[in-house]
């Protein structure tokens, strides 16, 4: 057994993740920065993206760009970047999402075309400016964060689900276009994740989601980053078009 492959699944491996400057995108840039990629992260918060691109620099090779993944120009010139000082990208993780929750009856307009515009158009946009380069290299792993919000659905979030089950089904489609060219197109779908969000709740309120974990306790973000490099190692070459639910066993 190759030990040194096992620890270092992805050195000198070029990755890019989207909103990977906090949460759950961070832990997945910090996993692959751990196993020397060379992590590259788009994201709008410049001061926190400063910050998690220094934090990371010490395990790895880690850049950071501006970047709104709605804007196609921004995102095309940006991995246009990449490309110059790398010469290639090898995995994609659509991580980026916003959520701006209400009853369908109170839900805007506004709140509705910005969740689908972040969250779904953002993918496509990323996904169509970095598929280019994976099909010249006849490589790539594109994993897009969905939610287990986009399988079961869940009342006032009508705009998220909707952009989350709109993911499972252009990882599907997507899947069976690069398949001939040895690019595999996986999705991950989180249940109840810790974060800074869902430690604010009330007990009781977090009691009785916690009831509805087989495993009886809130995922981390670390479980999510597993999943995610995973799908991105060799290990998972013959998986595509997939949707990897990590929800604890909700039922």
């Amino acid at each position: 057994m190759n030990l040194k492959g096992d620890k270092m699944r992805f050195e000198n491996k070029v990755v890019l993740v989207t909103g990977g400057a906090q949460g759950i995108g961070k832990e997945i840039a910090y996993s692959f920065a751990k196993e020397k990629a060379k992590v590259v992260i788009f994201d709008v918060n410049e001061e926190i993206l400063n910050l998690t691109v220094k934090e990371l620099s010490a395990y790895s090779q880690t850049i950071g760009f501006i970047v709104d993944v709605t804007d196609f120009e921004s995102v095309e010139k940006n991995v246009n970047k990449i490309i110059d000082k790398f010469g290639r990208l090898d995995i994609l993780v659509n991580n980026a999402g916003i959520t701006k929750d209400n009853l369908l009856l109170r839900l805007s307009s506004d709140d509705w075309d910005k969740v689908l515009a972040v969250n779904l158009k953002g993918v496509f946009n990323c996904s169509k400016a970095t598929a280019k380069y994976m099909v010249k290299q006849r490589y790539g792993k594109i994993i897009n964060i969905s939610s287990i919000i986009g399988v079961i659905g869940n009342a006032g979030q009508v705009n998220y689900a909707a952009s989350k089950a709109g993911i499972i089904g252009f990882t599907k489609s997507l899947a069976k276009e690069l398949g001939s060219r040895n690019i595999n197109v996986n999705a991950v779908a989180p249940g109840y994740i810790k974060t800074a969000m869902t430690e604010k709740l009330p007990q009781a309120i977090k009691e009785k989601m916690l009831n509805t974990i087989a495993l009886g306790r809130f995922g981390e973000a670390s479980d999510v980053a597993s999943a995610v490099l995973f799908l991105a190692s060799s290990g998972a070459d013959y998986i595509t078009g997939q949707l990897l639910v990590v929800d604890g066993g909700l039922i």
